[in-house]
């Protein structure tokens, strides 16, 4: 059996992501938790050395408020340097949808905090992902015949 595929969370600080994060664990997801810049340490994606928990993540759940400059530019960078076939949700604020409707265009948005079907669901499509890319040799626990 291959890997795990890593799941990046990004999260706000003040957001309670366990029951998020233990979800996608029992699914034999790990999850990495990534809560933005910070007034001293600056996103390394918006200045240009790459950052190894997206390059490594074979799934990205979004959870930052597009309302901040700096939130919005990294998800800028995410639609330029993830590849088409790492699956992205993004998990919006009530409107933002509309506000940041030409940012988010093309992207699946979750205007909710997902719940576990759908956290099922995009769990399934990472591991889709991955068997589509060679990356693992079963899909969803069983080998295709």
């Amino acid at each position: 059996m291959s890997e795990p595929s890593k799941i990046l969370l990004d999260s706000p600080p003040d957001l309670d992501a366990t029951p998020v994060i233990a979800f996608l664990s029992r699914l034999n997801h790990p999850v990495e938790v990534c809560h933005g810049p910070d007034e001293d340490t600056p996103c390394p994606l918006l200045v240009g050395k790459g950052c190894e928990k997206v390059s490594s993540a074979h799934g990205i759940i979004y959870h930052l408020d597009l309302d901040r400059p700096t939130h919005r530019e990294i998800l800028r960078e995410y639609r330029r340097q993830v590849p088409s076939d790492v699956p992205l949700r993004v998990v919006v604020q009530p409107g933002q949808d509309r506000t940041y409707a030409d940012l988010l265009r093309g992207l699946p948005v979750w205007t909710h905090d997902p719940s576990p079907g759908e956290l099922d669901g995009f769990a399934a499509m990472v591991e889709a992902a991955d068997y589509m890319r060679g990356e693992n040799t079963e899909l969803w626990g069983q080998k295709p015949e």
